[in-house]
């Protein structure tokens, strides 16, 4: 089966990370995808995120009731910081009947080679990269597995809602509904940011 990871903080999940994971779904040739919660990202300070259980929760309730996507807490058990080759190569040995594809944006494309071990994780794994403003995407023809995509452009991210709700703004509709409604969630951000 081929399963997508979708990694990230997801500091909130927002419409636009399920609005791309739909469209990967459906029109990017993966069978499953993973929203693969990270607890720390080497590239962010931990102190900026929520909790990642909080986080995790939010996703699950995002995503339900489309039984292509999946919420993984696969990360929470590795160590920290997560490096995306670590997590990969732990997948593949923890489902081997499963081709796991790595989903980027063009913003991540861009940056790789300060990945840790970019070039085992091009050479052994496939990659779709998805369109992001500002950024174009040249991909080595050497790289047989790697994939541009046209999925729409949607530039919503969990910093402008976080600052947002700093400003006691309301973004409501920027957030899945289920988030919304799922108080311990939604409290939770005002918690955090509010």
């Amino acid at each position: 089966m081929k399963t997508g990871i979708f990694s990230g903080s997801f500091n909130p999940v927002h419409i636009g990370h399920l609005a791309l994971a739909n469209w990967i779904c459906e029109f990017g040739g993966i069978d499953e995808l993973w929203f693969l919660v990270s607890p720390q990202n080497p590239l962010k300070k931990e102190s900026e995120l929520m909790d990642e259980n909080l986080r995790l929760s939010m996703v699950q309730a995002a995503i339900e009731g489309y039984d292509r996507f999946r919420a993984s807490d696969f990360e929470f058990s590795l160590p920290r910081p997560s490096y995306t080759i670590n997590t990969l190569n732990a997948l593949s040995e923890a489902y081997p009947d499963r081709e796991f594809v790595l989903i980027v944006g063009a913003d991540s494309w861009n940056s790789i080679t300060k990945w840790k071990s970019y070039g085992e994780l091009l050479s052994k794994y496939p990659l779709i990269i998805y369109p992001r403003a500002g950024y174009e995407v040249t991909v080595p023809e050497k790289y047989t597995s790697i994939k541009k995509v046209d999925a729409p452009l949607i530039e919503v991210s969990s910093s402008f809602i976080r600052q947002a709700l700093a400003a006691n703004k309301d973004v409501r509709f920027f957030l899945p509904e289920a988030v919304r409604c799922k108080d311990v969630a939604f409290n939770g951000l005002r918690g955090y940011f509010g």
